[in-house]
């Protein structure tokens, strides 16, 4: 059991390291190169594990590839919300948790396919096969565009405006532009004036000590649902239900298949729409029923699982669980976490969340192997009590985000450096769709109310 967690755990040690990395090289050379950065990183991990001819070797390879999910698993998310409109942050922010899921489909039948392999093909094909989506980000992020955001906290102004522009498509809502270009600078230059980048900076105020907490304790609360006690050991889960060889392969493939087509629905149609607490709070409790489900299948001394409907409805408690997984917890912990944060803690903030995610899920892939061995069924009870709590601390910690800019989130954790407020936005982006006749005075209606606001 020690040895299948510690396999377990090398590749999120190096994750929780990666994310740190990464709270560093975002401000330093930018979010776009740093998930360039993790890209490499990925490339010479996987490279390690392919070419492996010894234990040490993969493991190694392993931990390295670790690095580099951890640096992607924080940047990606950041980069998604600062260049997204509010009214789509959840959808694109989504994203991270949407190709998550499909990188483990793609990995279910992969592995399936591989196994009919019959020499070390079985292994070193689906390690390499990992290089490829890796060298497909690298290059592709030369041609999407830096983040405004930081481009204008290092003073680069120009650029700043023209990827504004460019991810509005055209000039065509060019007083939309020319807002949030305002709001994005201001903010900045107050920020600049009142608040540091230095690490206790998160802590040391309380609107700034509740956004860390919400950072932080969406991802722990992630880890507790136990999805990746599902994920990592649904092998073994599968196998105390009476499943075997090629079959447990084959549920691992439909499971995936299923999760990542709930979490496209949810990104698509309702994260935007509800929200992101209400989905937090409610699906607590909706998993734990799930596991206490799973638990009570699991305690039957049936023999013969595979051949019963307690096999069937043991399979059916795990993909409830994936389902509601992939509408709360799933999605909205990446996109929550990269939105709380104000400009100049934006970076290290979400470094300390996403390596709070990675931290958890090393501590769980130790216990995990000895929970299952000496408490059984009685191990998922565990993460019914969690889910419980995961409940309770969304409901009274968490706020909601949706519908406001990064910048007007700051009014919803109690600063007072918020720029301008959505009426002004509403009025603007009613001026860019207005005839010629009313748009100059739209657009002066909310030029006032925005300097009013302001003073």
């Amino acid at each position: 059991a020690l040895v299948t967690g510690a396999i377990v755990s090398v590749f999120a040690g190096g994750c929780f390291f990666g994310a740190l990395i990464a709270g560093y090289t975002a401000n330093k050379i930018g979010r776009k190169r740093t998930i360039q950065l993790g890209a490499l990183i990925a490339v010479v991990g996987c490279t390690i594990q392919t070419a492996a001819v010894n234990v040490g070797m993969l493991i190694a390879g392993r931990f390295i590839a670790g690095l580099s999910i951890g640096v992607l698993s924080m940047i990606v998310p950041l980069y998604q919300a600062e260049i997204s409109p509010p009214h789509a942050r959840g959808l694109l922010s989504g994203w991270t948790q949407m190709m998550i899921t499909a990188g483990f489909f793609v990995a279910n039948w992969v592995g399936y396919g591989c196994q009919f392999l019959q020499n070390d093909g079985q292994w070193r094909v689906p390690l390499a096969i990992q290089i490829v989506p890796a060298v497909i980000l690298g290059a592709g992020m030369f041609v999407l565009p830096y983040s405004p955001r930081w481009l204008a906290q290092e003073g680069r102004h120009e650029e700043a405006m023209a990827s504004l522009i460019r991810l509005h498509g055209s000039e065509a809502n060019r007083e939309l532009i020319a807002f949030e270009y305002d709001e994005i600078v201001t903010q900045i230059a107050w920020e600049k004036e009142n608040v540091s980048n230095n690490f206790m900076d998160l802590f040391n105020t309380r609107p700034s000590l509740t956004r860390t907490m919400c950072g932080i304790m969406v991802q722990v609360c992630c880890q507790w649902t136990g999805v990746n006690v599902n994920s990592y050991f649904g092998p073994t889960i599968y196998a105390n239900l009476g499943y075997t060889g090629s079959t447990i392969l084959l549920i691992s493939g439909i499971s995936g298949a299923w999760g990542m087509i709930v979490t496209f629905i949810f990104i698509t149609w309702m994260v935007d729409r509800i929200g992101r607490r209400k989905p937090l709070v409610y699906g607590g409790v909706a998993m734990a029923v799930c596991l206490a489900w799973q638990a009570g299948v699991a305690s039957s001394d049936d023999p013969n699982y595979q051949n019963s409907s307690a096999g069937i409805a043991g399979i059916a408690s795990i993909f409830l669980f994936s389902g509601v997984f992939s509408i709360s917890y799933g999605p909205v912990s990446w996109v929550y976490q990269s939105e709380v944060f104000s400009m100049p803690l934006r970076a290290m903030g979400t470094s300390i969340s996403t390596a709070s995610n990675w931290a958890m899920n090393v501590l769980l892939s130790q216990i995990t192997p000895i929970g299952l061995k000496n408490l059984s069924y009685k191990y998922f009870f565990i993460f019914v009590a969690s889910n419980v709590a995961n409940s309770v601390v969304a409901y009274f910690l968490f706020k909601e985000t949706k519908g406001l800019t990064l910048e007007e989130l700051g009014a919803v954790f109690g600063d007072f450096d918020v720029i301008a407020p959505p009426s002004a936005r509403r009025i603007a982006r009613d001026a860019a769709n207005a005839s010629p006749l009313d748009e100059e005075k739209k657009t002066d209606m909310a030029h006032n109310e925005f300097v009013t606001e302001r003073v």
